[in-house]
């Protein structure tokens, strides 16, 4: 730019650029901001997703209690259905996909459930919440799996990356006489734009990355089933 306009051409433009660069910084960074604020509230809701899919199976665990072959299938099938969400559904939602493994073992479950509750010795109130157990299971895997398709939508990555590109870019229009002092100003934006946009990047898909929501509640779960 230099080389093109020239330094006192640049020069010139530092004064009214710099109230137009002013509004330009304001607006970006409040969009990017918002961008964060976004993917990091819906990371925690992947997380919460999968703390509950896990409460509500350790309590539907200790609520099949009992030695009636319902109650063991019941159990048995509700391990099943943890270990292969670990196995297989974790994997495929990295690429935001579902498993019928799972979904299919979810209906098991449910048919299980269904025939421990036919059982003449089992109380209804304790019915009724094993089903309430089984329908957070449900709501929580689906959350999930929402999740992991993706939080920011395709017109906010446009946005974002083209306003990384004019913010930057706008800096272009100043001039200064010391060369090594503007290219690390500018140098320094870069960078910290860079940051806002990889924050967003690496927990977009809460599922897979650096930075993703593992399996460790439901193994927990597991484990203390195997325990037992």
């Amino acid at each position: 730019m230099r080389r093109r306009v020239g330094l006192e051409g640049l020069t010139s433009n530092n004064e009214i650029a710099g109230f137009k660069f002013a509004t330009v910084g304001v607006i970006y960074a409040v969009l990017l901001a918002f961008a964060v604020i976004i993917v990091w509230e819906k990371f925690n809701d992947a997380e919460t997703a999968v703390l509950q899919e896990a409460g509500a199976a350790a309590t539907l665990y200790r609520l099949a209690a009992g030695p009636d072959r319902e109650a063991v299938t019941t159990r048995a099938a509700l391990s099943n259905y943890l270990k292969l969400a670990i196995e297989r559904e974790w994997p495929l939602m990295a690429e935001t996909r579902e498993s019928r493994e799972v979904t299919q073992a979810l209906n098991d479950l449910f048919a299980s459930a269904m025939h421990l509750m036919e059982i003449p010795s089992r109380q209804p109130q304790i019915s009724g919440e094993i089903f309430r157990q089984l329908d957070a299971i449900t709501q929580a895997r689906r959350s999930r799996l929402h999740l992991a398709t993706g939080i920011v939508p395709g017109v906010l990555w446009v946005v974002l990356y083209s306003g990384a590109v004019l913010t930057v870019g706008f800096t272009f229009f100043f001039g200064t006489k010391n060369l090594p002092a503007q290219i690390l100003m500018t140098g320094i934006l870069s960078v910290i734009v860079f940051m806002g946009l990889l924050v967003i990047m690496t927990i977009n898909y809460p599922f897979t990355g650096p930075v993703h929501v593992g399996t460790e509640p439901l193994q927990t779960v597991v484990e203390d089933f195997e325990d037992r």
